[in-house]
């Protein structure tokens, strides 16, 4: 399930007018990026941003396992301290990977977390943990790789159940051979498209479906969108097998 496919800002954005931000067409309303996989009662989560809450409260998500972290930037972390809930709820520590260098921030940015004067459930009960290269998870099998975001590095991910194959990459301004070389042979791709112009962090939509195009799944979907991409517009414009993704849609079955 896509929780959010918006971009930093999210749409509405703030203080505009824009036809997309005032669209009544509700796959415009696009909070930050997010996904969750469940398969055999196990749930995993993709990035905790702001709007993290909201998106959990309003797509019925009571569980989560496990959290994989692209990397630290504040509409991708920020609503990490809600994970609390789901560790009381759980009554369990839930483990949280990503990079070296993600953790890293995470124990800065969040370091109140990690102090021990604070009583257990006023803080989520995480443990920060380094993914290996081939990691399993309860029932999947996730592998990370590596993509440029700029001048930064963050992460992807590759996730495995059983036959059903899926990459999520929603921050990327290149697809690099490494990229490519990841993600060969997935069934479904998710790429970040942020706008129509080009941008020096992100992959814009022709670059995007030129990426999509190179990698070949069998069915891909664009996210981390701002408000330049209007819904029904961007997606008539599409080649086949590429799709426009909106917060709330669920992919339960082979493309």
């Amino acid at each position: 399930m896509f929780l959010g496919t918006g971009t930093s800002h999210g749409i509405p954005a703030i203080g505009c007018t824009c036809s997309v931000c005032t669209s009544a067409d509700p796959r415009n309303r696009r909070r930050r990026s997010s996904i969750h996989i469940e398969a055999e009662n196990y749930h995993l989560l993709v990035d905790t941003p702001p709007d993290f809450r909201d998106q959990v409260l309003t797509f019925g998500v009571r569980r989560v396992d496990a959290v994989l972290l692209t990397h630290a930037h504040a509409d991708h972390i920020f609503g990490f301290d809600d994970l609390r809930r789901f560790c009381f709820m759980q009554d369990m520590r839930i483990p949280v990977y990503g990079s070296d260098a993600t953790l890293a921030d995470m124990r800065v940015r969040f370091d109140y977390i990690f102090k021990t004067s604070f009583w257990s459930s006023t803080v989520p009960q995480v443990d920060l943990t380094p993914l290996s290269p081939c990691a399993q998870l309860g029932p999947f099998t996730v592998r990370p790789f590596e993509a440029p975001h700029g001048p930064m590095k963050v992460w992807g991910y590759r996730i495995t159940y059983k036959d059903w194959d899926i990459a999520y990459l929603p921050d990327c301004s290149q697809v690099t051979q490494t990229v490519l070389d990841a993600v060969r042979g997935v069934d479904i791709m998710i790429l970040d498209a942020l706008r129509r112009k080009p941008h020096p962090t992100h992959l814009c939509l022709e670059e995007s479906i030129a990426g999509l195009q190179k990698i070949g799944a069998r069915a891909s979907y664009l996210t981390h969108l701002c408000h330049d991409l209007d819904h029904a517009q961007t997606a008539r414009e599409l080649p086949d097998r590429i799709h426009v993704a909106y917060d709330g849609l669920i992919l339960d079955k082979h493309p």
